[in-house]
C-alpha cells in the first residue's frame, strides 16, 4: 500500500498511484491520512461522499452547505448559504461587502456570472496618485473609503439562485442569521490574522467587534455575536437584494466610505442602485482528453491558467513527475502567461480583450517554443497573440489577498466553482453598523496610469471593474461529463495554484487533497517561487542550475477541489487553511 506520507517525503510510488482505479474507496485506502509530514506540516484526509459535497475554507460554512444539499437544495442554493456563513466566520477574506465571479455546470451548459465591484461613478484614472504624481504607498491607498468598489456579491447570489435555486430564498440565508445570532468559537485562524492585523483597529466598529478593551483580539474559542449581520440578513431574505442596494444598508454603506477622517471614498446612493451582475462566455479549453472552463475577463485568472496548460500540454508532465523538472515548465509556461497577463487583460467593456488569440492553440504552441528545456528564459515579453484590434496598452499588475474559495457538486450533478473576495486581508478596514466588512478592491487596478507614455489596460475609470487573478474553475472528461471543480484565493499566485492542482489531478492522478497540499511552485513573470519549508526546497539547487533565480515564499493557498469518481465524490480543502471537504 502506498501511504500519504510516503508521497510527503518525496512523492515516491507516483507511477502506483496513476494506475489505480479513480474511485472514492481507492483513494482513500491508498491514500491514509499521516498526521505529520517530514514538513512540520499537518495534512487532512481525503473527503468522500456519494450523492453531494461542498469544500470551503472553514467548517461551520461547509456544514451549512451539506445541510442546504441535504435538505434537497441545489449546488448554487448551497452557495449562498456558504457564502453567507464565510461572511460571518471568515470576515477577512469575503462577504456581501466584496465580489465575486461563479462558474455553474446543469449538465449541459457551462454559465459565468460576473459579480465583481465597480468603480464609483465619481473615480479618475489618478485615484491613486500622490500629490507629486506617483503612486501612492500600498496600504496608505488601501485602508479608508478611497478603496472600496461598489459590492457585488449580493446581486450575484440573488440572480444565481433566481436561475438555479431550489429552495427558497430565505431558507438559503437562514443558516447564516441564525450563526450570527447565536454566535461562533473564534478560530486560531481569524485570531492569529487579528493579532498581526495592523489597521482594523482604528476603524470604531471593527475594534468593538474583534477586540477587548485592552486592544489585544478577542481569544480563541471566544463565542463571537453580530445581531447587526443577523438583521442585516433577515433583512435581505425578507426583501431580497433591492435591501442592500437601497435604503437603510445602502446609506450605511455610503455614510462608511464617504465618512473616513482620512481617506474618504465617493462611493453614492446611486453607484450602489446602478450596480449589475454581468453574464460572460465562459473561457472554455481542450486539456488532453479533458475540457477546462472558467471565468472570462475581467477576470485574467482563466486565460492565464489555459495559456499554463496549453504551453504544458505539449510536454509528457505525467512522466516528469513533481520535481525540478516538472517545476521547470510549470515556471516557464507562467511566465509567457503573466506576461501577456500584464499588458492584455482587463474590464472587457472599456478594452478589446483578445481572449480568443491569447488561448488560441496554435498561438499557446508558438509560445511554448520559446522554452528552453535546459534554460530559463528569466523574464518573458507578452506575445502577438491572432485575433487582436490594435492594442496600444501599457502593461500593469495587480493583487489581491482577501479571498476565498467554495467547490459544491449536488446530487443532481450541477456543479458550482465560485471565488469571492474584498481583496486584502480585512478588506478597507471599514466595517460598516450593518454588520460586514467593505472591500478595497479598486486597489485591484493599476495605481500607475501610463507605461511608456501609452495608458494602461487596467487603469482605473469609473464604472470600471478591475483585473482580478481569480480563477474558479470547473473540467469536463472527455464525454462532456463533469469531472473536477477546483479553485483557490491567493492574490496573483491563484493562476499557479490551480494550474498546479490541475497538473495533479489530471496528468498525474493524484486525488483532489494530496494534489491541493502539492508544494506551490511558478513564476508570475519574475522569480521562479517555490514554497518555504515544503520538498519544494530541495528543488532549489537542480533549477538554479537551469538559470532559474529562486525566491523561497510563504504561499498560502487555500485550494478546494472535487473530483467525480465511478463511486462518488473526492473532495480536498487545503491543508494550509481550516477548510473541510465533506458531503452526503
Amino acid at each position: 500500500m502506498i501511504t500519504r506520507s510516503a508521497l510527503r517525503r518525496g512523492f515516491f510510488g507516483l507511477g502506483l498511484l496513476a494506475s489505480l482505479p479513480l474511485s472514492a474507496p481507492a483513494f482513500a485506502q491508498a491514500l491514509a491520512p499521516a498526521p505529520e509530514a517530514p514538513t512540520g506540516r499537518t495534512f487532512k484526509p481525503v473527503g468522500t461522499a456519494t450523492k453531494d459535497m461542498v469544500a470551503a475554507a472553514n467548517p461551520l460554512a461547509a456544514q451549512a452547505g451539506r445541510e442546504i444539499l441535504a435538505a434537497g437544495g441545489s449546488a448554487v442554493d448551497a452557495a449562498v448559504a456558504v457564502q453567507l456563513v464565510l461572511n460571518l466566520v471568515e470576515p477577512q477574506s469575503s462577504g456581501i461587502g466584496g465580489g465575486t465571479f461563479m462558474v455553474f455546470w446543469d449538465g449541459k451548459t457551462m454559465a459565468t456570472l460576473d459579480g465583481r465591484e465597480t468603480a464609483p461613478a465619481a473615480a479618475k484614472p489618478e485615484r491613486f496618485l500622490g500629490p507629486d504624481g506617483k503612486p501612492m504607498k500600498f496600504y496608505d491607498a488601501v485602508v479608508g473609503g478611497r478603496s472600496v468598489g461598489v459590492p457585488g456579491t449580493l446581486r450575484l447570489l440573488e440572480a444565481a439562485h433566481r436561475n438555479w435555486g431550489k429552495l427558497s430564498w430565505p431558507q438559503v440565508i437562514e443558516p447564516a442569521a441564525r450563526l450570527a445570532e447565536e454566535g461562533f468559537a473564534i478560530s486560531p485562524r481569524l485570531n492569529g490574522l487579528l493579532s498581526q492585523e495592523k489597521y482594523l483597529q482604528n476603524d470604531p466598529v471593527a475594534r468593538a467587534y474583534f477586540y477587548e478593551a485592552d486592544g489585544k483580539p478577542k481569544a480563541v474559542g471566544t463565542v463571537l455575536r453580530n445581531p447587526a449581520l443577523a438583521k442585516t440578513l433577515r433583512t435581505i431574505a425578507d426583501k431580497g437584494a433591492d435591501a442592500f442596494y437601497t435604503g437603510e444598508i445602502a446609506q450605511d454603506i455610503v455614510t462608511t466610505v464617504t465618512g473616513h477622517a482620512t481617506n474618504p471614498g465617493d462611493m453614492t446612493l446611486e453607484d450602489l442602485k446602478g450596480y449589475k451582475v454581468q453574464e460572460r462566455d465562459a473561457v472554455c479549453g481542450n486539456y488532453r482528453t479533458y475540457r477546462i472552463c472558467g471565468m472570462g475577463p475581467p477576470s485574467s485568472g482563466q486565460v492565464a491558467v489555459q495559456q499554463i496548460m496549453g504551453i504544458l500540454e505539449t510536454q509528457d508532465m505525467a512522466s516528469l513527475k513533481p520535481g525540478p523538472d516538472a517545476v521547470h515548465w510549470i515556471a516557464e509556461a507562467g511566465r509567457l502567461a503573466y506576461a501577456d497577463r500584464a499588458l492584455f487583460l482587463a474590464d472587457p467593456a472599456f478594452v478589446n480583450v483578445p481572449v480568443k488569440g491569447l488561448t488560441d492553440p496554435g498561438y499557446l504552441k508558438s509560445r511554448a517554443a520559446l522554452v528552453d528545456p535546459n534554460k530559463s528564459m528569466g523574464k518573458a515579453k507578452p506575445g502577438d497573440p491572432p485575433f487582436q484590434k490594435t492594442f496600444l496598452w501599457g502593461a500593469s499588475d495587480s493583487i489581491e489577498f482577501g479571498t476565498s474559495h467554495i467547490s459544491i457538486v449536488d446530487r443532481n450533478g450541477n456543479a458550482v466553482s465560485m471565488t469571492t473576495t474584498i481583496e486584502d486581508g480585512f478588506g478597507s478596514r471599514l466595517m460598516t453598523k450593518s454588520g460586514f466588512l467593505l472591500n478595497n478592491e479598486l486597489t485591484d487596478f493599476s495605481f500607475a496610469t501610463t507605461e511608456d507614455d501609452k495608458p494602461i489596460a487596467n487603469r482605473v475609470e469609473a464604472g470600471k471593474r478591475p483585473r482580478s487573478s481569480m480563477a474558479p474553475t470547473i473540467v469536463l472528461d472527455g464525454s462532456g461529463k463533469l469531472y473536477a471543480v477546483v479553485g483557490s484565493p491567493g492574490g496573483s499566485l491563484i493562476i499557479n495554484y490551480v494550474a498546479k492542482t490541475l497538473v495533479g489531478i489530471l496528468d498525474w492522478k493524484l486525488d483532489p487533497q494530496v494534489a491541493a497540499d502539492l508544494p506551490n511552485v511558478g513564476s508570475r513573470n519574475g522569480p521562479t517561487e517555490l514554497e518555504a519549508g515544503t520538498e519544494a526546497e530541495g528543488w532549489k539547487a537542480a533549477l538554479e542550475a537551469k538559470g532559474h533565480e529562486i525566491k523561497l515564499i510563504d504561499q498560502n493557498s487555500g485550494i478546494h477541489a472535487i473530483v467525480v469518481t465511478p463511486a462518488g465524490l473526492v473532495g480536498g480543502a487545503d491543508s494550509r487553511r481550516e477548510g473541510v471537504a465533506i458531503g452526503n
